[in-house]
């Protein structure tokens, strides 16, 4: 866990010391009411602060304290960093926006023990909505927040056995049972929360100097790998949860192409060397771009099929689950955006200009693009969606800044009153927002970079 203190116990501790004595000695009468007393007072008070002034700590989230020095605190006592002390590990313009939107998502959002609701869906909480939290803590330099979300994750989100835990991974849903019980309605993982977590808990040890954090993302990672990843053929590829889920056919492997996370599995190879991060980075380009060609217009989908015998790509035969561009897949752009903007991948903008080339003429014929289009770019929605715009934002400034611009001024803006996109209870349109407008900028080295000790 981690914690932020206002004053150490010493410090208080003298200071309530200081203040009987000051009493005592006010009220004594005579002879004790004489200059030699004040003097002696004065002395005495002036003694109490220098011997107290080591143990002062700067005011709330200025000083880090890892893991291990915080164990057994109350959720209570782990305080949110205040508006003055939020800050980006880049220089960004929009940070009262960001500063502002976070604090209202945090108050809105985030209960006092660090679980996240989703207000739109039943008040339950999710995987992704913990590891959101997460990602957008330490982004924003918020610790408490990042340590209370963490840690009502890892106490309520256990996947358990018979009788023991079975790995690092966090069921996905949790919420009000049929018997009106809190607790796991659903115990598979979904990989792109495991993904978001442990590239928090990286950047969260680098940024706060707590290698705790790093040394539980290697135990994720190692559970990611071992459960979240198949190997086809000579490829690596990334699982959207535990394969009995997503591959019960030898034939039929289920993707979400939304999960492909490329910049984190960068950051995964410099921290855990035993796995070899980087073939997923490969894999998740080429099964990009082929699952996007499935589509008659080039768009990426919710869900994609792939035949691991053949290597054909075709659209879910699963009625659950849908092969459609739609809210699932909005999160391609942002991700991609990321490596492009983190890594200077090539791969990253040639796919954007390439993929975003059908949403660009919607965008430039109307000044508008529905939600949801089938895989022949047939619009299947008659209203927009403030999470599209939100992902297009950052993908756009890439290829099209001058698109980037009028969807900021025309879609994102005007969404946006009194900290909150579209509404107070739209739980996932507030994420995205938040994470398509940070700049398009890579973070600063001390989080991009391995440390070399």
């Amino acid at each position: 866990m981690l914690l932020y203190f206002s004053f150490q116990s010493p410090f208080l501790a003298a200071l309530r010391i200081l203040s009987t004595v000051s009493q005592v000695l006010l009220g004594l009468t005579g002879r004790w009411r004489t200059k030699a007393a004040r003097r002696s007072l004065l002395g005495l008070m002036a003694l109490l602060l220098s011997l107290t002034a080591g143990c002062w700590k700067p005011s709330q989230a200025e000083v880090p304290v890892c893991l291990q020095d915080v164990v057994g605190q109350q959720p209570s006592d782990i305080q949110a960093s205040t508006p003055n002390t939020l800050s980006l590990p880049f220089r960004a313009e929009n940070l009262p926006l960001l500063q502002e939107s976070w604090i209202a998502y945090r108050q809105r959002f985030i209960q006092e023990d660090g679980r996240v609701i989703d207000r739109e869906d039943g008040d339950r909480s999710t995987s992704e909505g913990q590891a959101y939290a997460m990602l957008r803590a330490v982004l924003i330099n918020d610790p408490g927040t990042f340590v209370k979300t963490l840690n009502w994750a890892e106490q309520n989100l256990i996947r358990k056995g018979e009788s023991d835990r079975l790995d690092q991974l966090w069921a996905w849903k949790w919420g009000r049972n049929s018997t009106g019980q809190w607790t796991t309605i659903d115990a598979n993982f979904a990989s792109d929360a495991d993904i978001d977590a442990a590239t928090a808990l990286i950047f969260a040890a680098r940024r706060w100097s707590c290698p705790e954090y790093l040394e539980l993302a290697k135990v994720k990672l190692t559970d990611i790998w071992n459960y979240s990843t198949a190997e086809l053929a000579d490829d690596r590829v990334l699982l959207p949860g535990p394969a009995e889920a997503f591959w019960s056919q030898p034939d039929t492997l289920i993707l979400n192409p939304s999960y492909f996370a490329p910049y984190a599995f960068r950051l995964f190879a410099q921290v855990d060397p035993e796995h070899d991060w980087m073939s997923l980075v490969d894999s998740s380009y080429q099964l990009l771009e082929a699952s996007s060609d499935v589509s008659a217009v080039g768009l990426p989908s919710d869900w994609i099929s792939l035949n691991p015998q053949t290597a054909e790509l075709s659209p879910v035969s699963d009625s659950n689950l849908q092969s459609q561009y739609g809210f699932d897949a909005y999160r391609v752009w942002w991700r991609v955006a990321l490596d492009a903007a983190w890594f200077q991948e090539p791969q990253a903008e040639q796919f954007l200009r390439q993929h975003l080339a059908y949403l660009e003429r919607f965008w430039q014929d109307g000044q508008q693009i529905p939600a949801r289009f089938d895989m022949q770019g047939r619009a299947i929605a008659d209203y927009e969606a403030t999470a599209q715009y939100a992902t297009l934002y950052p993908a756009f400034a890439l290829t099209e800044p001058q698109i980037a611009e009028q969807i900021y001024q025309q879609k994102l803006v005007p969404q946006y009153r009194q900290g909150f996109w579209d509404n107070s209870s739209a739980y996932y349109t507030q994420n995205l927002a938040w994470f398509g407008l940070l700049p398009p900028v890579s973070p600063s080295a001390q989080l991009m970079q391995a440390s070399s000790s």
